[in-house]
C-alpha cells in the first residue's frame, strides 16, 4: 500500500462512530496508514465500549488502513519529540504519530485542533 496520510487514533474513532470528518477520512481509504501505537488506542476506546473482540481485530481492514510497526528506533524518535511537548498536553501516543509523520514526510488527519498550532514540519490537516 502507498499511504497519503497518516491517521491519529482521533480520526479513525470519528470515520468509526460516524462523527463529523468522517467524508475525509473515508476519501483516503486504501491510501492511509496509522501506527500501531495509534491502533492500539483505537482498539482500547471501542473495546470499552463493548465491541467484541473478534470485531476489533478486522479494524484496520474494514477502514482501509495500513498499521505500521512501533520499533526501537521509532520509540526512541517518538519519546524524543513528546519530551518537549508534554507540558502542551501532547499524549505519548500522539507524539508517536507526529514523529512517525516526520520520518514518512505525510501529512497526518487528525481532529486535535492543538496540533495545528504546533511548529514540528508536520502539516496538520484537521478533518473537522
Amino acid at each position: 500500500m502507498t499511504s497519503e496520510v497518516l491517521l491519529d487514533a482521533s480520526a479513525a474513532l470519528a470515520d468509526i462512530y460516524g462523527e463529523p470528518g468522517r467524508e475525509l477520512v473515508r476519501a483516503h481509504a486504501g491510501r492511509s496508514a496509522m501506527s500501531a501505537v495509534n491502533f492500539a488506542e483505537v482498539i482500547s476506546k471501542v473495546r470499552r465500549l463493548g465491541v467484541p473482540e473478534a470485531q476489533t481485530e478486522f479494524l484496520a481492514e474494514q477502514l482501509g488502513f495500513e498499521v505500521l510497526d512501533a520499533d526501537k528506533r521509532r520509540a526512541a524518535e517518538a519519546g524524543a519529540l513528546h519530551s518537549p511537548l508534554h507540558r502542551s498536553g501532547v499524549s505519548l501516543a500522539d507524539g508517536f504519530c507526529l514523529a512517525l509523520a516526520l520520518e514518512l514526510g505525510l501529512p497526518v488527519l487528525t481532529t486535535d485542533r492543538q496540533w495545528a498550532s504546533l511548529d514540528l514540519g508536520v502539516e496538520v490537516r484537521l478533518i473537522r
